[in-house]
């Protein structure tokens, strides 16, 4: 057998089931021909879906394992005649060789629908706090005049009078090593032993239609980019009104303007006088929560004492006021990073009271030295204007 599944899947042989649904969940999103611009995307999600198909069935892997077609009606190695002698069929030998397979049987018209993956901006409080948006999905839905059925009268699916039931057809050729017999999937019938004979006109017998809804979405607080929301059973409902894929909601958070998200916590820059980080002061800040609708009064700002002495690049903190954390509980904290600044325009009594100051502090003319030390509070203001 040319195909390897577990190298398709990327897991070892002895990996389990819930090894062997993670690795294909993850592919399947990967290359889903609606999420993936790959040009053999198509390709290789058939070959993903294949591999899952087999390796997650025990008696099929089982089969696998030995060396046997899993997908054959008998899945064992048989004795080694020819024209079919001791169990032996010859097709079972060129189908290896030239990529054909043995017999199936009939194909199920209802299948599972495939996962649907959108993804959605949010605000940054949005996305710290918790939301309920609403999205547009584009999927299958079930076709509302049949119901699923994909019929048009009602009526149900007739034997296939091509295979008489089996799903695919089997043509023999003579060689000079015998009969070569080929099966394949019925021309008439696609494969599924049964005909509908009026086909719904909405769906054209595919019990499923092209529909765009409308879904909230409820988000939990503290999700971050790349956080995704899975929603069961909201992605495409599958051929002949299979049951639906399910729906991932791939999260995206815009920047801000005034914080920055650090993990769970947020930094900001605030600007004082210089006077006021002389002396000290008390700051009022505006949190995020400001931006929440209903938050309260007391929870939309919050006070910052600056101490006396503050220099540039001072970084203080206020703990709980950052973002909740989306496991384990509680918040992070907001670092506040502070900037001194000097003033610009002076009047002729400003300057001169700055001159009496310079003068008692003996800082006339003052000696200007680089602090090593210091380095990591230029770090932080570098930090702070290209945040």
């Amino acid at each position: 057998m040319s195909a390897d599944y577990y190298e398709i899947l990327g897991v070892g042989r002895d990996a389990s089931a819930d090894e062997v649904k993670k690795a294909y969940r993850k592919l399947a999103m990967k290359y889903h021909p609606d999420v993936s611009d790959a040009p053999d995307a198509a390709e290789k999600f058939k070959q993903i879906q294949e591999a899952y198909e087999v390796l997650h069935d025990p008696q099929k892997k089982s089969i696998y394992d030995r060396g046997g077609d899993p997908m054959g009606s008998g899945g064992g190695m048989g004795g080694f005649g020819f024209g079919g002698a001791q169990g032996f069929d010859m097709g079972d030998l060129f189908g290896a060789m030239f990529g054909q397979s043995a017999s199936r049987g009939p194909r199920s018209r209802v299948r599972r629908g495939q996962d649907a993956l959108v993804r959605l901006n949010l605000a940054l409080a949005e996305a710290a706090f918790g939301v309920t948006k609403p999205i547009t999905v584009d999927t299958a839905v079930i076709c509302p005049s049949c119901q699923g059925s994909g019929s048009g009268d009602g009526g149900q699916p007739v034997q296939c009078t091509t295979c008489h039931g089996q799903g695919d057809v089997t043509t023999v050729q003579r060689s000079f090593l015998g009969d070569i017999r080929t099966v394949q999937p019925c021309p008439n019938c696609r494969g599924f032993g049964t005909i509908i004979a009026h086909p719904c006109g909405e769906c054209s017998g595919e019990g499923r239609v092209r529909s765009t809804r409308t879904i909230n979405v409820k988000i939990p607080p503290g999700v971050s980019t790349g956080n995704r929301v899975h929603l069961d059973s909201q992605g495409e409902v599958g051929p002949g009104g299979g049951p639906a894929g399910d729906l991932y909601v791939e999260i995206s958070v815009q920047p801000h303007d005034v914080f920055r998200r650090d993990g769970d916590n947020l930094e900001m820059v605030v600007k004082v006088p210089m006077t006021a980080a002389a002396l000290g002061t008390e700051v009022d800040l505006a949190t995020l929560e400001a931006e929440r609708e209903g938050t309260a009064a007391g929870d939309a700002t919050v006070k910052l004492h600056v101490p006396p002495s503050t220099q540039s690049g001072t970084r203080l903190v206020v703990a709980g006021r950052g973002v909740p954390r989306l496991r384990g509980g509680g918040r992070g904290d907001l670092g506040v990073t502070l900037l001194v600044q000097t003033p610009k325009h002076l009047d002729d009594a400003q300057r001169d009271l700055l001159r009496q100051l310079a003068e008692l502090r003996g800082e006339s003319r003052p000696e200007v030295s680089v602090d090593r030390a210091r380095k990591g509070m230029f770090d932080r203001i570098k930090d702070a204007f290209t945040a």
